[in-house]
C-alpha cells in the first residue's frame, strides 16, 4: 500500500516492490495513472504472498477496507 503526496492510499500487487515504487514515482508510462498526479508516493504497508492469486485476493480485501481501517493496519 502506498501513501501518496495528497495523503491518499493506493493498493496494488507486484513481484518487485523496488522496481514498482520507482515506476510509480518516476515513470509516466508504467506507473499507475492514479499515482502520476499524486507524487511522490511512499511505501506504507507491505505483505508477502506465496502466489499471485492469493496476493490479488488480499488486494481486493484491502481495497474494501475503510480509510480508517487501512490506516490502523499501516500503524499496527
Amino acid at each position: 500500500m502506498l501513501k501518496c503526496a495528497d495523503q491518499s492510499l493506493y493498493t496494488g500487487v507486484t513481484t518487485d516492490i523496488d522496481r514498482r515504487l520507482k515506476e510509480h514515482n518516476e515513470c509516466n508510462v508504467k506507473g499507475a495513472k492514479y499515482t502520476r498526479n499524486r507524487r511522490p508516493v511512499k511505501l506504507a504497508y507491505l505483505e508477502n504472498h506465496d502466489n499471485r492469486s492469493s496476493a490479488c485476493q488480499r488486494e481486493s480485501a484491502l481495497k474494501k477496507l475503510t480509510r480508517n481501517q487501512k490506516l490502523a493496519l499501516i500503524n499496527s
